[in-house]
């Protein structure tokens, strides 16, 4: 990806809590150059500085049969947002569009073990509907079984991250202000919430 050093992000636990925080990424694999996507819901921890992401698709989806020791791309996506060259005091301004992405690369590995599949499945529950697991935990053995056969469960263990939080760091703190609060102003959550990684990131 390509991002200007003023762009990147070198807060780990910022990058971090920006992953769960998206955790709907795209997976990318690209075996012998045939680019397949898929959208999967994932789990990001973090054990002695590595970086695991835990997913699983349909077993009748077949990237995951591309799965090889080739690294595949997660692509992270946040919040994004026209920029309208209206909003700068300077009038000689272009159009951009403002975002923030991480790009994180790894090799899958496929979990076999159905106790480690029923353990993932249950902690991205915890994760997404805690309210719900006690009503999980009781589900009939053989009908989660079932469930279980249906999907294929892996883990990315992280190698590389990439970052590119697109801020308008390449403008003035008060462009960047001007900016943050037409954002603001805006009846859109995704600008809003973009007007708060822009105050987040203002120069000094």
């Amino acid at each position: 990806m390509y991002s200007p050093p003023y762009n990147q992000v070198a807060d780990r636990a910022e990058v971090l809590a920006f992953m769960r925080a998206n955790n709907f990424p795209i997976l990318i694999t690209g075996a012998g150059g045939n680019l397949v996507a898929s959208h999967l819901p994932a789990v990001v921890s973090e054990s002695e500085a590595q970086i695991v992401i835990d997913m699983h698709m349909a077993k009748n989806n077949p990237q995951w049969k591309e799965f090889f020791e080739d690294e595949v791309l997660v692509v992270f996506h946040g919040p994004h947002a026209y920029v309208s060259p209206r909003w700068y005091e300077e009038k000689e301004r272009v159009p951009t569009w403002n975002y923030a992405a991480v790009h994180a690369y790894g090799v899958p590995t496929i979990i076999s073990d159905k106790k480690m599949k029923a353990e993932s499945q249950r902690r991205l529950i915890e994760l997404m509907d805690p309210d719900w697991l006690p009503s999980h935990d009781k589900l009939d053995d053989k009908y989660v079984d079932m469930m279980l056969e249906g999907i294929v469960n892996f883990e990315i263990r992280v190698t590389r991250l990439e970052t590119r939080w697109k801020l308008s760091q390449n403008r003035s703190r008060r462009e960047m202000e001007l900016i943050a609060e037409r954002l603001e102003a805006s009846g859109d959550s995704m600008e809003r919430a973009l007007a708060a990684l822009h105050r987040r990131h203002f120069k000094e």
